[in-house]
């Protein structure tokens, strides 16, 4: 039967990556913790193209571009800061659909992840210049390079997710508590997906999970008042139920059914050792210090005739040098390539 493409991007929803990464390697944190290495940051912050000049080509893993918005070559970063891409991919159109950007402080014993919304503008020559697209033009690589300048921090590491995941790791953990903020009633037999929640709290098995984090709207057109920034709270506050659950001591004894998972639908350029370290992190942070953000902009913005996620300069400034800024000195605007139509 036809499936529809124009839905099933929504499935790799910020769930599937943010779960995998800070929730599976706690498991191998407790398998293999006397292998455990801290990753190695990058040393400066990678380049990428500059707009305008020729089209920007696909690169190869590790492949830097070059640019114009870097921070200077002797910034100092701060020490045990981390800073790691995560990636849902659309199987069927081929892009990566969700991105999230999480900063692991094992100084401060904290961990950040702030939701990249998939429409963000970016300042790039190709004609549609939104987030999801550089994986058109280089691949994840690209995703993470677009991040970076966006932004004007490095990205040190990049984790990607297979949608299967998320739906076997609720069900490894015997389901969800969750609290459904909205009634949600939505039918697309083409590709045979019912989805039928009443509004308020139940335990969701895997695959109601994916169901809740997917959805965006019912048939009759209503849904959450601010489209898909309302999907990304949704999938927030699930992923923090969700970490509490998993990171409490009665599911430690799940460890190799949640290595088993990560090995077989997760692709990152960690070690295993650094995976390990990742899922220490994770346990001596807890759920509590775990916060969620997204990206401050306009989701109803416009550029050229185009509808798309138009980043707020200042508070998106002000976010990252809060959360996400890996150097110990203070980004400026002139660091970033925000796009302002």
């Amino acid at each position: 039967m036809r499936r529809s493409k124009r839905k099933t991007s929504g499935l790799q929803a910020a769930a599937v990556a943010a779960v995998c990464i800070l929730f599976v390697t706690t498991a191998l944190f407790g398998l293999y913790k006397c292998f455990s290495k801290e990753p190695t940051p990058k040393p400066e912050l990678p380049r990428s193209s500059v707009p305008g000049s020729e089209e920007n080509k696909a690169l190869e893993p590790g492949e830097a571009v070059s640019g114009q918005n870097t921070a200077s070559s002797d910034s100092r970063r701060k020490e045990r800061f981390h800073t790691i891409l995560l990636g849902g991919l659309d199987d069927e159109n081929g892009g990566s659909d969700t991105n999230l950007l999480v900063t692991v402080d094992a100084r401060n014993s904290r961990i950040d992840v702030v939701s990249l919304p998939r429409d963000t503008l970016l300042d790039v020559p190709w004609s549609v210049k939104k987030l999801n697209n550089a994986y058109h033009h280089g691949g994840f690589t690209q995703t993470m390079a677009e991040v970076s300048r966006l932004l004007g921090i490095p990205v040190d590491h990049y984790i990607t997710v297979d949608l299967q995941a998320f739906e076997e790791l609720v069900e490894a953990i015997d389901g969800v508590d969750f609290d459904i903020p909205v009634d949600m009633d939505y039918d697309d037999p083409y590709q045979e997906l019912h989805i039928h929640f009443s509004k308020g709290p139940r335990r969701l098995n895997g695959k109601e999970a994916l169901q809740v984090v997917r959805w965006r709207q019912n048939n009759d057109g209503s849904g959450y008042p601010t489209a898909d920034i309302g999907r990304i709270g949704t999938q927030q506050a699930f992923l923090k139920a969700a970490a509490k659950q998993m990171l409490h001591i009665s599911n430690w004894d799940k460890i190799r059914t949640y290595a088993e998972i990560f090995q077989k639908w997760v692709d990152t350029d960690l070690e295993l050792s650094n995976l390990i370290w990742l899922g220490e992190q994770a346990l001596t942070v807890g759920s509590d210090n775990i916060t969620f953000h997204t990206l401050p902009g306009d989701g109803a913005g416009y550029y050229k005739g185009g509808s798309y996620y138009v980043l707020d300069p200042e508070a998106t400034l002000e976010m990252v040098n809060t959360y996400f800024n890996p150097y110990q000195r203070q980004l400026t605007l002139d660091d970033m390539d925000i796009l302002v139509p």
